[in-house]
């Protein structure tokens, strides 16, 4: 049996209202707590997300509690994980490679070249390119996210090859 609309959170403007009067509140007492080093925005957009996610298990009247309680411990995560960061941070990495020095200004002056050509690219050529090539789309998954057809896609991100081949004489 569902709560009476007036005491649920799920309902968009009880929980507009809460979010209305809590978020500065909640921002602060994590900032003071906490610092800005942590971004303490984001924990409270966090724990905004966890309190709409289980509305219906909430009482309005608890949800004070439970978002400063859920922030909190976010913060604490977060913090937590920095100390992990800093621990393997600290260990002496290995340092030595079998690249010469000259190799390694090489590498550097070729990403520099690589991401002015890349800049080069017209838009839709270049969103297609890096859709395909850094995060890994296939051609049908890029066509039905930019709502055109798997031949648009093929054209935009060969054409952008053959761009790239011509900025950059080592491709």
């Amino acid at each position: 049996m569902s709560k009476p609309l007036r005491n649920n959170i799920c309902e968009s403007q009880l929980f507009e209202s809460i979010y209305k009067k809590h978020a500065k509140n909640l921002h602060d007492f994590l900032y003071y707590k906490f610092g800005e080093h942590l971004n303490p925005q984001d924990q409270v957009q966090e724990a905004f997300i966890k309190l709409w996610n289980n509305c219906s298990k909430i009482e309005p009247n608890k949800a004070k509690s439970y978002l400063f309680t859920t922030a909190n411990n976010l913060m604490l995560n977060a913090f937590a994980h920095q100390k992990v960061v800093l621990k393997y941070s600290k260990q002496p990495q290995k340092h030595s490679t079998n690249e010469t020095p000259e190799f390694v200004l090489q590498e550097k002056e070729y990403h520099q070249k690589l991401q002015k050509a890349i800049c080069n690219l017209t838009e839709a050529q270049r969103v297609a390119f890096l859709m395909n090539r850094v995060e890994g789309k296939r051609f049908k998954e890029i066509a039905e996210l930019l709502d055109i057809s798997v031949k648009g896609v093929e054209k935009r991100i060969y054409g952008a090859l053959k761009k790239l081949r011509e900025d950059i004489d080592e491709l």
